[in-house]
């Protein structure tokens, strides 16, 4: 068995043989003590307010993995169309009090998930405590996530150059998790047309881009076919948010 998964087993099989939270309401608890820790080697700066946390989420990808099955059976997948009526190539769905959506009204958050006509599922402390933590180890002390887009991507599915800029308070930073297949990010400037960095992302490696970065250009290109020992034939990419 692989390294990896032998570790997924055991993750697994602890949570079961503890009892666990209930189904979508994973605590800090099921943390490992190690994870807010980045040491030196494992921060690469990107720019002014970016960096990268090399394999910061990946001691418990089998607690995320477990929650993001929960919330696919609450608010499954969907590949949502654009105000310019293009249908994305990348399915996605919502954690938290906001969701993020887009119609042919356009772009925004919504506290209702318009499939089902029902709140999102609550963000698990687990994912918040993540996020926070990747927040400060980043330099930025304060963020409290209250969204956390949920995106699949499948080979050959990319996210073109966009900025997120839907949120309120621009002053938060973006916390971007990466799960399963590798994957190229692209890390550009304020304008679309500036030139981009390629940066590579593996499993568990964590984005956070804010300050002078917050509203810097980036997309993904399309994604390699292979096959994660976790994740299958897909990546995950959680991105956590200040939206309201």
């Amino acid at each position: 068995m692989h390294d990896r998964s032998r570790r997924v087993a055991a993750q697994i099989s602890t949570a079961a043989s503890s009892g666990g939270p209930a189904a979508g309401t994973l605590d800090e608890a099921a943390l490992p003590p190690d994870v807010p820790r980045a040491n030196a080697d494992s921060v690469e700066p990107l720019a002014p307010g970016a960096v990268v946390l090399r394999r910061f989420a990946a001691s418990i990808d089998a607690v995320l993995w477990q929650a993001v099955q929960q919330i696919e059976a609450q608010a499954p997948f969907r590949h949502m169309e654009t105000p310019g009526g293009f249908t994305m190539a990348v399915a996605m769905t919502n954690f938290g009090p906001l969701g993020w959506v887009t119609d042919k009204r356009g772009y925004r958050y919504a506290t209702i998930d318009p499939d089902s006509g029902l709140p999102w599922p609550a963000l698990p402390e687990a994912f918040r405590a993540l996020a926070v933590r990747a927040a400060r180890a980043a330099g930025f002390g304060d963020f409290e996530p209250d969204a956390c887009l949920v995106n699949r991507y499948v080979p050959g599915a990319r996210l073109s150059l966009h900025r997120d800029a839907d949120e309120r308070d621009f002053g938060q930073p973006i916390v971007s998790v990466s799960l399963g297949l590798p994957a190229t990010f692209l890390f550009g400037g304020a304008k679309r047309s500036d030139p981009t960095v390629r940066v590579p992302l593996e499993h568990g490696d964590v984005v956070v881009w804010g300050g002078d970065a917050r509203m810097r250009y980036h997309g993904v290109l399309a994604l390699k076919d292979g096959v994660d020992p976790l994740f299958g034939r897909q990546r995950i990419n959680l991105t956590f948010r200040k939206a309201g």
